[in-house]
């Protein structure tokens, strides 16, 4: 019989996901589509200056992996689009300085949205550059160069010489255009190059991913969500790159449609989240999450969902979808005693075990945890 791990409030301090293995990495997870993806593209040669007045008027989008959490009006909103920015000095210095030498530069990857805005794929780091040297400003001081040919050191763009902004702004960066033509609008295609690219030197995360594609009212409302000091217990210490956000998506999904699961997990939260980024009823969903997260927390404390000091996803998705399944039919609220008979029962179960330790994400394993959980927890 496996161990089950203590339920009481004194187990040790839960530690991030981060720091221990979660769940499996399920071979089915990299494996390429067997039908070719339908993408167009094309490649065009675009002068910095025009770029530059791209981003300013919003036709290019630099999309947001760290959204920041600021007060208005006694609420959490998320506001600002921009990926964490990884640059040096001396990388953005060199950038500029390479294109008021007229030296080729690496090109950039541009996603043609429905609305016709250009979503920058791979690149941003120089767009980025670009645009605080244009506006002048690093980091609260004029943006002046450093460490570049004598010609250019310390200027600033508007000190440049008249020739010299001029090679700048006419200078050339190469852009390939790229627009998925599937009809069904999931952009499958488009979130396979951005997870293939080697942003800024970081390979994106799933959830970063996700909120540059999908973001919506349904990613805010999960977002609110990790803040609720709940959730901050269950889960640990601070969460780095979204991996917290995806837990609560994943309950979301498994508990809307567990029966319609098929492998693999990022194509099945990438579907669900694109058909309900706006949903009002999947956001009303929420508070289901939040009541069954409580109970669940007052029952085992800090031990809730995992096996040792790692929380353990594939127990958390199905133990939490079923609550909320039982919350939601009406059905009487377990005391603590009962639901830690009915956790302790199901952990004990081989099958249940197996299903949530190995291959996880296999749709035989999902199916079986959560037909277990719900059978636990009717």
């Amino acid at each position: 019989m496996p161990e089950i791990h203590p339920l009481d409030d004194a187990a040790e301090e839960p530690t991030t996901i981060e720091d221990n293995v979660l769940d499996d990495v399920d071979p089915d997870e990299e494996v390429i589509p067997e039908s070719a993806f339908n993408i167009t593209s094309w490649g065009l040669d675009l002068d910095v200056r025009g770029i530059v007045s791209k981003l300013e008027d919003e036709d290019i989008i630099i999309p947001s992996f760290y959204p920041q959490f600021v007060p208005e009006d006694g609420d959490l909103q998320i506001q600002g689009f921009q990926r964490e920015f990884v640059w040096k000095r001396p990388q953005m210095d060199k950038f500029i300085e390479s294109l008021l030498l007229g030296l080729p530069v690496p090109g950039i990857f541009l996603v043609r949205q429905p609305n016709n805005r250009l979503l920058v794929l791979d690149g941003q780091q120089r767009l980025q550059t670009l645009k605080l040297y244009y506006d002048g400003l690093w980091r609260d001081k004029v943006y002046r160069l450093k460490g570049v040919d004598s010609r250019f050191s310390n200027l600033a763009y508007s000190e440049l010489e008249q020739g010299d902004r001029r090679q700048l702004d006419l200078g050339v960066i190469h852009a390939t255009i790229l627009r998925q033509d599937d009809d069904d609008g999931y952009q499958d295609a488009i979130y396979s190059i951005f997870e293939r690219l080697n942003t800024g030197g970081s390979v994106l995360r799933p959830q970063e991913i996700r909120v540059a594609l999908y973001h919506g009212k349904l990613l805010d409302a999960i977002a609110k969500t990790s803040a609720d000091p709940i959730w901050s217990n269950v889960y640990g210490t601070a969460p780095t790159r979204f991996k917290d956000h995806e837990l609560i998506l994943r309950v979301l999904a498994f508990y809307g449609n567990a029966d319609g699961y098929q492998a693999p997990l990022k194509t099945f939260l990438n579907h669900f989240l694109k058909d309900h980024r706006d949903d009002s009823k999947t956001i009303e969903v929420l508070e289901l999450f939040r009541r069954a997260l409580g109970l669940s927390f007052d029952a085992l404390g800090k031990s809730a969902f995992r096996r040792d000091r790692a929380l353990n996803a594939a127990i958390f998705d199905s133990v939490m979808a079923a609550l909320m399944q039982r919350l939601a039919s009406g059905a009487e609220v377990l005391c603590q005693e009962d639901f830690r008979s009915k956790y302790r029962t199901l952990l004990a179960d081989d099958d249940y075990m197996k299903s949530v330790t190995a291959t996880t994400n296999h749709s035989s394993s999902v199916a079986t945890r959560m037909k277990l959980a719900r059978e636990a927890f009717q």
